[in-house]
């Protein structure tokens, strides 16, 4: 049985007037509603942290520190957008300061690991990898350009901005994350 438009708006209207109590209640203090809001938004958080990172591990702690911001930012919620729409953007520019902070440690530490990894997933053919796994091969500009404007949505503006880095730079990137999936998918 199908739903109307109508049933699916109002469903929809419903579940955010519900979030925007839950927000209210929260930026007064309510601990109980920051929990709910929590749970209610986790999984949505921890996947955008997940393609962003590429690393379970890293996709745990970046998501753990967008709920800690995540209470202190919550009075710069004033509803002119869409709750969800306005965490998808403090999540992702977290995420993206998470990475810049964990730069110099994970390049340290993952040296000789991430060239093991990369030939793991090379050794394995191609009919077994999906695309999340090609994503998460990228260099880490190229992967988070490419998920901010190809899964994401951002424009290269926005993406330039979050990064600090120039428009130019972001179609690079966003280029050269097209050009290795090509390659490694076979299409080239």
């Amino acid at each position: 049985m199908e739903r109307s438009g109508n049933v699916v708006a109002a469903e929809d209207k419903f579940a955010e007037n519900s979030t925007l109590s839950m927000v209210k209640a929260a930026q007064s203090g309510d601990k109980q509603a920051y929990h709910a809001l929590y749970h209610a938004h986790v999984g949505q958080v921890y996947a955008l942290c997940m393609r962003l990172t590429a690393d379970r591990g890293l996709a745990e702690d970046a998501t753990q520190e967008v709920f800690i911001q995540l209470w202190q930012k919550l009075d710069k919620f004033h509803g002119q957008s869409k709750f969800s729409t306005w965490l998808h953007s403090v999540t992702s520019n977290i995420t993206i300061s998470y990475l810049r902070k964990q730069r110099g440690w994970l390049q340290r530490m993952f040296n000789i690991e991430t060239s093991a990894a990369a030939e793991s997933v090379a050794e394995q053919s191609v009919g077994d990898i999906d695309l999340d796994a090609y994503v998460a091969r990228l260099p880490e500009r190229a992967r988070v350009v490419f998920v901010l404007h190809a899964i994401e949505g951002y424009r290269h503006e926005e993406i330039a901005e979050m990064t600090n880095m120039a428009v130019g730079s972001s179609k690079a990137q966003f280029h050269r994350a097209k050009q290795l999936l090509k390659e490694w998918m076979g299409y080239e």
